[in-house]
This record gives C-alpha cells, sequence and structure tokens, in this order.
C-alpha cells in the first residue's frame, strides 16, 4: 500500500472514535480520538513523568494540552479563565513511526507515542516550540504550609504558630486529603534569538523575560497573569491559579545554602552585621542569612534597638561553588544599596516600610573565589524589611528554555496559541478567555484622586477647581474610608464628613464629571454585611481566629468575603446596591476594586496568606491562589448589568488574572514608591501587563508612597514658599510622570500627600504646571483616536500599549527595549525616567520612517539617536505611514462632538485608519448601533480615501469636517478642508 493510499485510510478511520495501538512498537502507548480530541496512555516508566495525554483542537491555530501521571484525565470544575472552547478546525492525523502527526490549516503538532513528547510547528513545516525531554514532571503535591520556611532561626521558630495542625489535628477546617493535587514543570527548548513577554505586572525593570525568573502569585503592586507570549508568534496560557514560576522552578536560597559565606573578620558561616541606631547605639552581631522578609521572620531582627533611623550594614564574602551567572533577588524597605566584589550592582532603592518592594540583578561568580559583598540598610519607619537570596544557578542552555513550574493543580493543562503575528496570539487569547468590552468613553479622560477626599466638600471644591482652571478632566475618586472609621465593610457614608451624597453625585454630573468609588472585599466584623456574609459560610475566618487587628484607629478585626463563591458574589453585590449604587439612582459611575489580590494582611508568608484567604468555595487556597480578582470583578459586571443593564460598567483593580478584560475591568499597579527608578518600572510593568492580554492598565500617576524628604520640602513651599532641591526634584518628577502618563490607556494621578492635583503641584507659571496641562489637553485632541482604540479592543482585540515587538518583530534590535513603545498604530512614546535629563536615546525601528510629532523632524529608521527631552516634553514621534484623527480641544470628553477633525497624514508608507463612534456610555454597540469611517493612504499615489460610513446610531453626526493636513519629509502641507456626508471621498495630496 502507497503512502498516499495508506494516510488517507488511517484519516478515514479515524473520523469516528478510534483505539489503535501501533503494532510495530509493542511497548509504545496505545491512543484513542473522539472527534477533535485525541488521548495517549503513554508508556512512560518513570514516577514523575506524565502516564496520560490529551491534546484538543480548538481551532486551527489554538491547540490544548492536559496531561497527568494517573490513568485518566482527571475531571475538574468549571475553569475560572477559559470561558470559550468552540473553534471550527478541521483535523487530520497521520502515523509515522513512533510519531503521530496532528494537522491543521495552520498548526502541525507532532507527539512522540512512546514519551509524549510535543513539536509545534507552522503550516509550512518551521517548529514553533519544542518540548524537551524533561518536561511534563509531575510530583505529588504537599502544602509547604505545615513546614517552616527557609530561613528561620532555631532560636525563633517556636514562637512561630502559622502553618501548624489544631489540637484535634485539624488543618484549618482543611483535611490534608482535600489538598490533593500535583506540583509539575513544563520545559521547552528555546534558540537563542527567541525573547518572551507577558506574565502580568512585575517590578524589576525587566521587559524580556528570556533567561530570567519570575514567581507569580499577587500582591500589592504585583500582578500575575499565567500567559507567555513569544517574538517567535506563539503564546502558552496554562489554565491553574495556584503559585507558579517561570524559569528557575526552585526558590531562592538564603545566601549560606547558595554560598559559602564569611563574615568581616574572614570567620566562615555568617556576615557581619553592625547595628548604629539614631542616637548612636552599635550593635554588631553575626547573620548566617539575610531573610527578614514578612511579619514571621523580622522578629529575628534585634528586638532590643530601635531600627527606625538606624543604619545597617552586612558585610563579609562569598564563595560560589561553580562558575556561573547568579541571578539575586533584593527585597528591601527603606533605602537599601549592594556592593558585591566591590561594585555597585544595586544603586539606592527606597520602598516605604509597610510596602516593600522586590528587585532582581544578576553577578557573574567565579567558582572558589572570595568576593567581598556589603549590603547597606537605612530602615525607613518602625517596622523594617530586608532580605536578600540567590537561585541555585543552571546552565545558562537550561535556564534560556521556556520553562514554567505549578505549584499545585488537579492536573497540567495548557493552551497553545499560535499567529501570524503577536496580535493574532493575544486575539487567541481572547478568543479563550473572552472580550474587552467597549470602555465607556470617558475613562479615556483624566482622573484625579488623592489618597482619599476627607469630605464632600473637598470631592467638589476639586472639581470645581478644573473646571475653573480650565484643565480638562473626567472623572474624580472617592478612595477608601469615607465610612464611620469602625464600619469598614459597610458601604456608607459617614454623615458628618457625606452629609448628602445624593447631592454630592449630581453635583458632580452638573459640572460634567463622572464619580467612581472605592470598595475592598473586606469587612470589620461588627458591620451587618459582615454578619450577613459569615451567616452563610463566606467570610474568610483565620484572620478573625488569629485577631488580626488592621492599621485603623485603634485597629480593628476583620477579613475578606470568599468571591469564590457564587452565592457570596451575589450578596456582595446585592450590598453595594442597597448602599451605594441603586441607593443613589445608579448615579456612582465606576468602582474601584481595592486590595483584590487579596490582600487580608500586609507582609505575611505565603503559606499563612494562603491560610488568611482560604479555604475557596471551590477548593484549598492551595489550588485557588491567584484568581480571586476575576471571580470579584465577575460579582461587580454582572451585578451592575443585571440591575442597569444599559449602563456601562468600569472596574478598577488592584490585582489581576487571566480572562479579567471580560468585565470590563482594568488594572492599576498598586502602591508604588515616588522615586525614578520606581517610574521606570511602571514602563516595562505596563508593557508586560499589555500583551499579557488584558487591554487597559494605568498607574497612580506620580506615584504613591512618598520619602519624607519630598513630605518635608512641600511643608517648606507652603509655609514659605521656599523652592529647595527637593521640591525642584519631586516637580520635574511630577511633570515627567505626567507626561508619562498621556500615552498609556489609563491617565490617572493618585498619591499620599503631597496632594497631586496640578495646582497642588506647582503654581501656573511653574513650568511643572504648564507641561502637565498640555499634556491634558493633548490627551483631549485625541479622543477620536483614543476613542477607536477602545472599539478596536473590543471587536479587533486590540491592544492599545504595545510592546516595539508587537509591530516590529523582524528587528532584533527592539527584543529588550522596555522605555519606548506603541501607543496605537502610529505613536512611539520615549518617556523620560532620569532627573534633569534633557535628551535621551531613543531607537527608530528598522523598515519605517519616523517624524517628530511637535516639529516634524524626520529620521531613518533603524538607528539610535540622542534626541531633545526639554523639561516640558518627553520625544513622541509618528510612524511614517500613519493617519491620526485630532479633536476639539475640550474640558470633558463629550463636550463636543468632533464635528472637526484635524486630519493628519504621516506619508512614508501606505496607512489605513479606522475611526470608531458610538454612544459612549451603553451597550447600544452590542446591538449594532455603532458607526465606523474607514481611511487608506496610498503612499505611491499621494492620494488619502474616506470611505463611505459603515452604521449608524442615535445622536450620530452626519456631516462633518476634515481638515487633512500631509505631512512629508520636508514640509507639512497647508489643511485641505474636505466636507464630508458620509459618502466616499477621494483627497490628492
Amino acid at each position: 500500500m502507497n503512502k498516499l493510499l495508506k494516510t488517507a485510510l488511517l484519516t478515514a478511520l479515524l473520523s469516528a472514535t478510534t483505539t489503535l495501538s501501533p503494532s510495530s512498537q509493542a511497548s509504545a502507548a496505545t491512543w484513542t480520538r473522539d472527534g477533535k480530541t485525541i488521548t495517549f496512555s503513554l508508556d512512560n516508566k518513570a514516577k514523575n513523568k506524565a502516564k496520560t495525554l490529551r491534546l484538543t483542537v480548538i481551532n486551527d491555530a489554538i491547540i490544548r494540552v492536559e496531561a497527568t501521571p494517573e490513568a485518566q484525565i482527571p475531571q475538574k470544575r468549571k475553569s475560572l479563565m477559559v470561558i470559550n472552547r468552540e473553534g471550527d478546525a478541521t483535523v487530520n492525523i497521520s502515523e509515522v513511526g513512533d510519531n503521530i502527526n496532528i494537522s491543521t490549516a495552520r498548526l502541525s503538532i507532532n507527539v512522540n507515542k512512546r514519551n509524549g513528547m510535543l513539536c509545534f510547528k507552522d503550516k509550512n513545516g518551521k517548529v514553533l516550540l519544542h518540548e524537551n525531554a524533561n518536561s511534563k514532571t509531575f510530583s505529588r503535591y504537599v502544602s509547604s504550609q505545615s513546614e517552616l520556611p527557609e530561613g528561620y532561626r532555631p532560636s525563633t521558630s517556636d514562637d512561630v504558630n502559622w502553618g501548624k495542625p489544631a489540637a484535634d489535628g485539624s488543618y484549618n477546617k482543611i483535611s490534608m486529603a482535600d489538598r490533593s493535587g500535583y506540583s509539575w514543570r513544563m520545559l521547552f527548548d528555546s534558540p537563542e534569538d527567541e525573547a518572551f513577554y507577558g506574565l502580568g505586572q512585575h517590578q524589576s525593570e525587566e521587559m524580556n523575560y528570556k533567561g530570567k525568573n519570575e514567581e507569580l502569585f499577587q500582591y500589592n503592586t504585583k500582578v500575575s497573569i499565567p500567559f507567555i507570549v513569544s517574538n517567535k508568534n506563539y503564546g502558552i496560557l496554562w489554565d491553574s491559579y495556584s503559585l507558579s514560576r517561570w524559569g528557575n522552578p526552585d526558590d531562592y536560597q538564603q545566601l549560606h545554602r547558595a554560598f559559602t559565606i564569611y563574615d568581616k573578620q574572614g570567620k566562615k558561616g555568617s556576615l557581619t552585621g553592625t547595628y548604629i541606631t539614631a542616637d548612636g547605639k552599635k550593635m554588631i552581631r553575626q547573620e548566617d542569612s539575610l531573610y527578614f522578609e514578612h511579619s514571621h521572620v523580622i522578629k529575628n531582627l534585634p528586638q532590643e534597638i530601635n531600627l527606625a533611623g538606624s543604619h545597617v550594614t552586612f558585610e563579609g564574602s562569598i564563595v560560589a561553588p561553580r562558575s556561573a551567572k547568579y541571578r539575586f533577588i533584593l527585597y528591601y524597605s527603606g533605602y537599601n544599596k549592594v556592593y558585591i566584589d566591590g561594585k555597585l550592582v544595586v544603586p539606592e532603592r527606597w520602598r516605604t516600610a509597610w510596602n516593600p518592594n522586590a528587585y532582581k540583578f544578576t553577578v557573574d561568580l567565579e567558582v572558589g573565589k572570595r568576593v567581598p559583598i556589603k549590603i547597606e540598610w537605612q530602615p525607613d519607619g518602625g517596622t523594617a524589611y530586608c532580605g536578600l537570596r540567590a537561585a541555585k544557578p543552571q546552565s545558562e542552555l537550561e535556564q534560556n528554555r521556556l520553562s514554567i513550574w505549578n505549584e499545585m493543580s488537579k492536573d497540567m493543562d495548557y493552551y497553545f496559541i499560535a499567529g501570524n503575528n503577536i496580535d493574532e496570539v493575544i486575539s487567541g487569547y481572547r478568543h479563550l478567555t473572552g472580550k474587552a468590552p467597549v470602555m465607556p468613553k470617558w475613562v479615556l479622560g483624566f482622573w484625579q484622586s488623592r489618597e482619599r477626599y476627607q469630605t464632600q466638600e473637598d470631592i467638589l471644591s476639586t472639581l470645581s477647581e478644573f473646571r475653573k482652571r480650565q484643565v480638562p478632566i473626567d472623572n474624580i475618586v472617592q478612595d477608601w474610608n469615607y465610612w464611620t472609621e469602625d464600619q469598614w465593610g459597610s458601604h456608607a457614608f459617614e454623615p458628618a464628613r457625606f452629609p448628602n451624597p445624593q447631592q454630592m453625585l449630581d453635583s458632580v454630573h452638573a459640572m460634567h464629571g463622572r464619580f467612581m468609588i472605592s470598595v475592598w472585599p473586606k469587612f470589620y466584623c461588627n458591620t451587618n454585611h459582615y454578619k450577613a456574609l459569615n451567616a452563610n459560610g463566606w467570610m474568610y475566618q483565620q484572620a478573625v481566629r488569629d485577631s488580626i487587628k488592621d492599621w485603623v484607629g485603634p485597629g480593628y478585626v476583620g477579613s475578606f468575603y470568599d468571591a469564590y463563591s457564587a452565592g457570596a458574589r451575589k450578596m456582595f453585590w446585592q450590598q453595594m446596591n442597597d448602599s451605594l449604587f441603586t441607593k443613589y439612582n445608579h448615579g456612582i459611575d465606576a468602582w474601584w476594586m481595592d486590595a483584590s489580590e487579596p490582600n487580608v494582611r500586609d507582609c505575611t508568608p505565603i503559606g499563612y496568606r494562603k491560610e488568611l484567604c482560604g479555604p475557596t468555595a471551590l477548593g484549598t487556597s492551595d489550588e485557588y491562589f491567584n484568581a480571586y480578582s476575576i471571580v470579584n470583578a465577575d460579582a461587580i459586571y454582572n451585578g451592575q448589568r443585571s440591575i442597569a443593564p444599559n449602563q456601562r460598567v468600569f472596574l478598577l483593580t488592584r490585582s489581576g488574572f487571566a480572562g479579567l478584560q471580560r468585565y470590563s475591568t482594568a488594572t492599576w499597579s498598586g502602591d508604588i514608591g515616588t522615586r525614578w527608578e520606581d517610574m521606570r518600572a511602571q514602563m516595562t510593568a505596563g508593557l508586560n501587563f499589555s500583551i499579557a492580554g488584558v487591554p487597559f492598565w494605568g498607574m497612580d500617576q506620580g506615584g504613591f508612597c512618598v520619602e519624607d524628604r519630598y513630605v518635608k520640602a512641600q511643608q517648606l513651599w507652603n509655609e514659605k514658599g521656599v523652592e529647595n532641591k527637593d521640591l525642584k526634584e519631586w516637580r520635574e518628577l511630577q511633570a515627567r510622570w505626567n507626561q508619562f502618563g498621556c500615552f498609556i490607556p489609563l491617565y490617572r494621578a493618585h498619591g499620599q500627600w503631597p496632594l497631586r492635583e496640578v495646582w497642588n503641584i506647582a503654581p501656573d507659571d511653574h513650568p511643572a504646571y504648564k507641561s502637565i496641562v498640555y499634556y491634558h489637553r493633548l490627551r483631549y485632541r485625541l479622543m477620536p483616536y483614543l476613542y477607536s482604540m477602545a472599539g478596536w479592543a473590543h471587536f479587533n482585540d486590540y491592544t492599545l500599549l504595545r510592546p516595539l515587538v508587537m509591530d516590529f518583530a523582524a528587528d532584533t534590535n527592539v527584543n529588550n527595549i522596555g522605555n519606548q513603545w506603541m501607543f496605537g498604530p502610529a505613536f512611539m512614546a520615549c518617556p523620560v525616567g532620569y532627573y534633569k535629563a534633557r535628551s535621551r536615546e531613543v531607537y527608530f525601528p528598522k523598515n519605517s520612517g519616523w517624524y517628530d510629532l511637535y516639529s516634524n523632524q524626520y529620521y531613518e529608521g533603524g538607528q539610535t539617536v540622542n534626541v531633545d527631552a526639554p523639561y516640558e516634553k518627553i520625544p513622541v514621534f509618528v510612524k511614517a505611514g500613519s493617519i491620526v484623527p485630532f479633536g476639539p480641544e475640550m474640558q470633558w470628553s463629550d463636550e463636543k462632538k468632533a464635528d472637526v477633525i484635524d486630519l493628519y497624514v504621516y506619508e512614508g508608507a501606505d496607512a489605513t485608519f479606522k475611526l470608531y463612534e458610538d454612544e459612549g456610555t451603553n451597550y447600544n454597540y452590542e446591538q449594532g448601533k455603532y458607526a465606523t469611517i474607514d481611511f487608506a493612504y496610498d503612499n505611491a499615489k499621494k492620494q488619502l480615501t474616506i470611505g463611505a460610513r459603515q452604521g449608524n446610531f442615535d445622536g450620530m453626526l452626519t456631516s462633518r469636517t476634515f481638515n487633512v493636513i500631509f505631512v512629508t519629509k520636508t514640509q507639512q502641507k497647508a489643511a485641505q478642508t474636505v466636507k464630508y456626508d458620509g459618502k466616499n471621498v477621494v483627497v490628492t495630496l
């Protein structure tokens, strides 16, 4: 029988459910097919390898892969992230020797019948991803909660009670049997020129995750999304909610385990810790590790001295067990520096005492060489956190593979998503996890917030001042603590400070503003809402059992509700509705869902955090650790739509997860610090968050947590009108951060004191004030461009904030650029991240020309240029072959209809743009009530075609004016005025 006939016959036989045992390989696996699902019973002898493998073809470009060491793939609960596994595909299967080949119109998946190793190829046979022989390894999960974390001193371990069974042997009412599951690892080979992006939002200024390590859990300023994207045009989404690790699957080690360590005098076994207090007291002690990273281990710091304002030095030397690149992680609050081998490897970093940060760095070390190490630490506050650990090195070949480790799941379950470009990969992700609705138009305007407005009058006077000064704004935000002090979770305004909330809301709307309010999933035990939830078993109990008091007033005991319970979600929304939404005639426009990690208590070890936020209604918090924000968002999105089905929902949440976009939810980067390095970290954080598939992201513009020097500088200004050096730096930092904020999806200022309203940052004749107002106004002129992208995010799965690799993947020079990006199809934003910088290097990607937004100066692609960056402006460039609509100047997003649009056309390449418009605040677009206008520029003919308008909606402009402005390498031509009534128009430029 010839090969073609044999393949055709085999394909026909497999059109129904089939069981085959390849006769030529007696010890090879059996496999079955049921439609688009193929299941393999593997002949793996190793105990830690998968025994059963199942592949499901979702569509021509998406493959689901499941594996288990058991005889069958387990039945699982409904996925929290994947809601759509439907798709069309023609699946063909052929068998050659030890391999089964599963092919679609877009992909070919080769499966080794003996061990289940996978190789994914495109339709041309090019390898996209090849599994390593050590992939799909499993180990039976054993809860780490029953063990003390590495780094505890034996002398203090007796004082630690977390994670210990109760006297009756119970474990927080969860038996160890309930914790059944597996830890598993996926491992794939990766070519040298591959780059990886995504994983959510992390704070170490890392762009390309090739060769990096990242732990995936949720915490304030850290958002973990289990989705990685390759510049080879594929992505992997793993359907798991537990702690995960990208890169090295092992946790970082304490210094004494990673190295042989010596103190300052050369004695083996410890470093020398020197503590000098603010009043000059000195203490020296030996430190076998630097692990003061959370509430349970900071007891190991000296208790007999006051660390506030002290200076601490840890020094000695380390000897590496092998020559390698060592990957360190610094955990810090206060001021920190790290020196290794006499070199400053971590310049000064600062973070407020209650909200530490982590920073990663690498050092090459030689085996056997004693290398000096010194850590300088200045605690800044009554609580102090500090830690330095190192990963056990892998070979660089191993480190640079695609490696994913997952702590606890019932089985391995991931999706391979291919595309012709990264946009198609992200579209595949949203096919699985849900489309992003069209955001309310006002969301794209400016938002003003503070750590909180104290009173109703604060809210109204602040918005009124914006209108008086004609500084554009749409949204004013009421942060936490608008309730009576001991009534957190009541969702009720304190009458003494907010005497008439309905009048306040009506006044905000009368000034053409929108009102957003903070609602936490947290409840004090004495509130009626807590009691109602608790009566149904819907409150996490560990914090209550441990009598954990928060930081408010004398401290109050409370906890968080279990958002994994459908009944709890329904009651949570009903409480919000009764207390806020329907009570005030649907006048609250948006919801700020804070602490949605959930952050029951700051600075606790992972094991105790699991106890604090579990068990959940769906299972243990070992398994359901990272997905709280998405089920919490479900409560509000579906709750509001059930009450006001045609009022667009908008949520802002401090955490995030795969699929969050389907609930009209954006994420902000948490309580970040207010330093230049913190601003730079938001650039890579936001870019990787966006490429992880969730299109709307923002930050506390200007930072949240403030150094004392800035606070004192503002006080000096208020008292004496003196701008000292710290205030001068503060104002420049705020100006630069606002310039940056103009070119991301959410444009929002927020922070602690000093206040962040533009007139509180600087007087109106100051360059900082002038610059901030300039970018406010530019943002509003860009509203047609911005809102079109919001439409594309829904209809075309578009990504607004775009790492350069998305549009210039063929140019490998962009792989590691994390401080410039595309904002939509036209603008390349290049913020300034250093104090007193008045220029910066900009890389202009190849195969395109570039125009300076302000001057129209032209730059060829493929070069790096040091460009001007004056105080008042950041460099922004427009890609040649762009069409950009600028609307009228406005004070709020719907003040004026865009009846006159200045349409800029930048020559150098063909260009297209689709203008999207609808009613802005309702869901009529879901019934097709929206309109689009296609623009197409033919560079060879120098012709612009304004296409016939498609669609309609109530209140739509039937005619308008386009002022077409043609920008060339040598000039900007005078505008051609085009009267447009919805019919096709051709303009020769």
